[in-house]
């Protein structure tokens, strides 16, 4: 695999350890800014609806750009989000300030999904979107877990300036790894007109993958965001195992990207009829069995697998249904990703809020997974048709 993947995988990396770091930092920015745990989980879904917006409006701006320009003004608007989130004192300008954020992280990642995929072969989107993920992944096993540790010794503000830090280093690995006649450059000449590429939003098959991808990711993060309420008062652990519980998620949901994206190009029907249902019945028994520790945490491991294993292998379908719009596709398969984490948190606080629990958002996760599924069962085989289907 090209070497500017893994820069990108990098970068991807840091910018995702900030997405999902407030899962561990949420009862401890909720009481310093003096708001409750469900108003504090908006952060997660202002993060995320910065995302589904500015994937589409920033690939569609920037999409004549040179790529590696467009991934570096990203990263610097993100590292300055970071450094106002760390010093302000009010809620609501941490909101916008998350919302900014967003938006950069949703432009470098939408050209980033773009550029990844003009890198590798036509029948390995699958393969790059794996690696690309990663960063993800990664970020829940080891930045994640720093995060919550970190915010707990030395307070959650320290967290936001270590991201801004973090930056830095990926500025540089892009800079390196990342030449401007690669990705959107390299097709500018011979892509769609932006109408056209816009037009592919009401293809069936496109539609279906994204809803699917939407609600699979919408269940991962209404029970992933507010996993540790669930770990330190249902379960009756310490606060250190909110991060054992964080790197183990991360552990599951790095080895389900890397199985998933191994099978998802050529057997994606296989994933999703196995892991689907598998993935039904771990939230399920999760919410049943959360109050011994010892089963939650194994659970949590699963469910990072199986959750991203399914979910990453809808992200390649949106991708493969979006061949028709090199420069645009990302930015849907973003969205798709984000609409999921924009609703569930939303949905989750809900829960929360109408005295159901603190289980209440594992229940939502169960729910959303299950629509998703019954939507499989309803399309059949539209969505898993393999390779030549992009042509």
């Amino acid at each position: 695999m090209p070497f500017a993947l893994y820069m990108l995988a990098l970068a991807v990396f840091v910018m995702g350890t900030s997405e999902f770091m407030l899962a561990g930092l949420l009862p401890a920015i909720a009481t310093e800014l003096d708001v409750s745990v469900g108003t504090a989980g908006l952060l997660t879904s202002a993060f995320a609806v910065g995302m589904v917006v500015g994937a589409p409006v920033m690939a569609a701006f920037a999409r004549s750009w040179p790529p590696r320009l467009t991934l570096i003004v990203c990263l610097l608007v993100f590292a300055g989000s970071h450094v106002i989130g760390a010093m302000t004192p009010v809620f609501s300008l941490l909101l916008i300030t998350r919302v900014l954020s967003a938006l950069a992280y949703a432009g470098f990642l939408a050209v980033a999904l773009s550029t990844a995929t003009t890198l590798v072969p036509a029948n390995q989107k699958g393969r790059a979107l794996s690696i690309l993920l990663s960063g993800t992944t990664i970020a829940t096993v080891v930045g994640v877990p720093a995060g919550a540790l970190l915010g707990t010794a030395l307070g959650w503000r320290t967290t936001f300036w270590a991201i801004a830090i973090l930056c830095i280093p990926a500025a540089v690995g892009v800079i390196r790894g990342v030449t401007n006649n690669v990705g959107r450059s390299a097709t500018s000449a011979t892509s769609p007109r932006l109408r056209v590429e816009l037009s592919q939003l009401a293809m069936p098959r496109l539609i279906l993958a994204m809803v699917l991808g939407a609600l699979i990711n919408g269940g991962t993060f209404a029970a992933f965001t507010f996993l540790a309420p669930v770990v330190t008062e249902t379960a009756g652990l310490a606060e250190a195992w909110v991060s054992v519980a964080l790197v183990m998620f991360g552990i599951g949901s790095f080895l389900g990207v890397t199985i998933a994206g191994r099978l998802s190009d050529q057997r994606p029907g296989l994933v999703l009829a196995v892991g689907g249902p598998l993935l039904l019945t771990g939230w399920i028994v999760l919410a049943v069995v959360a109050s011994h520790p010892v089963a939650l945490i194994v659970l949590v491991l699963v469910q990072g697998f199986l959750s991203f294993g399914v979910g990453s292998t809808l992200i390649t379908r949106v991708l493969y249904a979006a061949s028709g719009a090199p420069t645009m596709g990302g930015s849907y398969a973003t969205a798709a990703l984000n609409i999921g984490a924009a609703a569930g948190p939303v949905l989750g606080a809900f829960g929360l809020a109408t005295g159901l629990g603190l289980l209440a958002p594992v229940w939502v996760a169960s729910v959303l997974t299950a629509i998703a599924l019954a939507i499989m069962l309803l399309t059949g085989r539209a969505l898993t048709k393999t390779a030549a289907e992009a042509n």
